[in-house]
This record gives structure tokens, sequence and C-alpha cells, in this order.
């Protein structure tokens, strides 16, 4: 579904991605591990067209996308949900999950009930403002505001950073479900054993290259991601 080819991408005159490749195969979740500062958010910028690269290209259900806006990928069917959630904190629950809409043609009302139902919280909280909500209610409404879209491919960047292990465990169950019913998962977490869990795919990544590669199984007993992500 997704491929990313030797991508070479910037922050100012440092390189940070040297010549990332990566393939997303449609069904699947896919995960990249690595320590901070390893490339990670720097790679789903890039897909999400926050950053473009300087080399490499990125193609999309066989379409070249690379240097595509966010808003022409997000009606191409990609939604990114950044690391720190950035919600709109001065909106309404309600109002967020319709700014994740705001590429759609036509009614939203089953998809905000769909979402409504998958995330009771919302429901119950639709009216509060998003920034009163805790850290795991904001998460799950970065995550439903971004199904709003109705993504093909649904970008997760860091979605367990600062959450405690009860409101982790049923973000991954979340993220699971949602990709047994349709929707590709490329995901970037520092919790590495929960990641690997619920991937098919994963890559390490390491001061912007790709390290290691293989199926998140296998990697699970690697000893050498054992030392350094599972605290084995």
């Amino acid at each position: 579904m997704l491929s990313v080819n030797n991508i070479h991408t910037y922050y100012g005159n440092i390189l940070a991605l040297k010549g990332i490749s990566i393939d997303v195969p449609e069904g699947s979740i896919v995960t990249i591990l690595g320590a901070n500062g390893a490339g990670k958010t720097t790679t789903m910028k890039t897909i999400a067209g926050v950053l473009k690269p300087k080399k490499g290209d990125i193609t999309f259900l066989n379409e070249d996308i690379t240097g595509n806006t966010p808003d022409m990928l997000v009606s191409k069917g990609i939604s990114l949900v950044p690391e720190g959630r950035a919600i709109l904190s001065g909106m309404t629950v309600l109002e967020n999950l319709e700014m994740g809409a705001f590429r759609r043609k036509g009614s939203i009302k089953k998809d905000l009930q769909k979402v409504m139902e998958r995330f009771p919280i919302l429901e119950e909280r639709k009216s509060q403002l998003g920034g009163t909500l805790s850290g795991g209610q904001q998460q799950m409404l970065a995550i439903a505001r971004a199904l709003m879209s109705k993504p093909k491919l649904l970008l997760l960047d860091e979605p367990s950073m600062g959450l405690a292990p009860l409101i982790v465990k049923d973000i991954f169950q979340i993220v699971k479900e949602i990709n047994e019913e349709g929707t590709t998962v490329l995901l970037v977490e520092q919790n590495a054993r929960q990641a690997l869990k619920v991937a098919h795919h994963a890559y390490v990544l390491e001061t912007g290259k790709v390290v290691k590669s293989g199926l998140a199984r296998d990697l699970l007993k690697d000893s050498s991601i054992k030392e350094a992500y599972l605290g084995h």
C-alpha cells in the first residue's frame, strides 16, 4: 500500500533521514521502533507531507505522493495522529471530531455515531472542551478525529506516550480493532513490547537509518532487540 524508497529528509542543515526505505502492506500493522532522535517522527512527518524529502520517493496505492501537502494526502486516504496529540483545546470534543471530517463531502452523522460507539467516553464528553480531557481521553479523541476522515492508512506517532499502563493497553487494543476492521496502520512507538505484540512487521531505526527489519514476532525474540528495547 505504502512504499517509502531511499528517503533523505533534512531538519534545517541536519540530515535527519539517511536513505530510509519502508514498505507497508495493505491490511497490516507496521511499527517503527527506535530511541529518541532515531528519526521516527521525521519519517512520519515526511510521509504525512509535513516535511519534504530532498531525495527519494513515496508511493501510496501505486501513486507517487512525494511532496504532496498534508491536506492532499488526507483526501487520498492518509491520516496522521501526531505525537503530542495536537487536540484543539479551545474546541469541544464534537467540534474536534467534525474538524477530522473537514475534507469530506456529505453527511458525517453515521461516522460520528460509529466513533462515539467505539469511544463511549467521547459521547459522554462531547460538549466538553478538548483541553479539559485527561491524557488518555485526548489520545482517544486524536485517534477518533483521524478516523473521521475515513483513512485507508492511519499514521500513529507515539500513541502511548505519557499514558498510564492500563490506558496504554486500551490504546493498543483499539489499534488492533481498527486494523481488523480494514484500516492499514503505521505505528511509531517507544513501547516496543506492546508495538511488536500488535504489529505484523517492524523496522528499527538508529540515527536516521533502518538497521533491522522483519516480522514483528521474530523481532520480539531477537536478543539485540530485547537488550536495547525490551529491558532484558
